[in-house]
């Protein structure tokens, strides 16, 4: 392409990214979110069962085949640099010459095909089960892959626009997107629901109507239990066991109370030594007064008792001394 009478200036991929991000960073400031861009570690665009049968599907409708190969080169060196996904709906910014503004429409998941798949799950507990742990039955893989009958859109139900100058109906812009989505759902496989307009949580709440899911956690063989369902998908479970009560701490005596007791006792012997008097407690000198009270009262009252026998001797002798003069 001729620049007037010369080529264009050269333009780095370095220089071209820098500037989509700029215009990426914009963008996302005037729609009051973060920038979403796309990275990719190593070859594989995705390693995950969600963006694997993402990519594959790509990959088996001709309309796509001769845009392909450059937008997987695209997505790998960081071209797709702001991917958001709304429902039904893909907005994202590619680096090339300029940065290029890519939007997506996805049809609206059948309703009746929705439902089949509903039924589906519902009927095979099992399958959900791995469904939402990520493990998947072939039956399942078969029945969500399906060209016509799965969750993933054909070509006719897939609008797209570039603001490239290429006319034609993919470019290589809109291809590294499709594939960015694909490297999305290795980490947030629900956006493809979101995508399809569709919300997966009705898998949960169809198997529960069906009454399978409690059937199938009661089994207790390794299944998943209330709390990893609930974790996977967002949602709570009820539970019948309670938390086991704590036992009540036994209460301890402080330290500083018994280092105190301990400090007043050595100091009390001390002074014992040093002064020869004994620092008895209070209660103990009430006692000690009480026990010589009662020693002193005992030895009074004797006295008393001698004196008393004494007179009564006495007064006997002296009878006996009048009877003997009279006669």
């Amino acid at each position: 392409m001729s620049w007037g009478q010369q080529w264009a200036p050269y333009v780095s991929v370095g220089d071209k990214l820098n500037k989509a991000v700029r215009h990426a960073v914009q963008l996302a400031k005037k729609q009051k979110r973060e920038r979403e861009p796309v990275s990719i570690q190593g070859r594989a665009i995705a390693k995950t069962f969600w963006g694997k049968a993402w990519c594959d599907n790509l990959t088996a409708y001709q309309d796509y085949s001769n845009r392909l190969p450059r937008g997987a080169t695209y997505v790998r060196n960081g071209s797709v640099v702001d991917l958001i996904i709304r429902p039904k709906k893909i907005d994202a910014v590619v680096a090339g010459s300029e940065p290029y503004t890519v939007k997506i429409e996805i049809t609206e998941l059948d309703r009746n095909r929705w439902k089949t798949i509903r039924s589906e799950c519902s009927e095979s507990i099992e399958s959900l089960l791995d469904l939402l742990s990520g493990r998947l039955s072939d039956g399942v893989m078969k029945q969500l892959t399906d060209q016509k009958t799965g969750l993933f859109p054909s070509p006719r139900e897939i609008r797209m626009s570039c603001s490239c100058p290429d006319s034609s109906s993919c470019c290589k812009h809109l291809a590294a997107v499709m594939y960015g989505v694909g490297a999305r759902l290795d980490n947030q496989p629900e956006l493809l629901f979101l995508l399809r307009g569709v919300d997966h949580q009705e898998l949960v709440s169809q198997a529960i109507a069906a009454g399978n899911l409690d059937r199938e956690l009661s089994r207790g063989s390794g299944g998943l239990d209330s709390q990893d369902l609930g974790a996977i998908f967002g949602i709570e479970l009820d539970s019948s066991v309670g938390e086991p009560s704590k036992p009540m701490k036994k209460k301890q005596t402080s330290t500083k109370t018994v280092a105190a007791t301990a400090a007043s006792k050595t100091a009390s012997v001390k002074k014992t030594q040093r002064t020869g008097r004994s620092t008895v407690p209070a209660k103990a000198s009430v006692a000690k007064a009480g026990v010589a009270k009662a020693k002193a009262a005992s030895k009074k009252s004797g006295a008393k008792a001698s004196t008393k026998s004494a007179k009564q001797k006495t007064g006997a002798a002296t009878k006996r001394a009048k009877r003997s003069g009279r006669s």
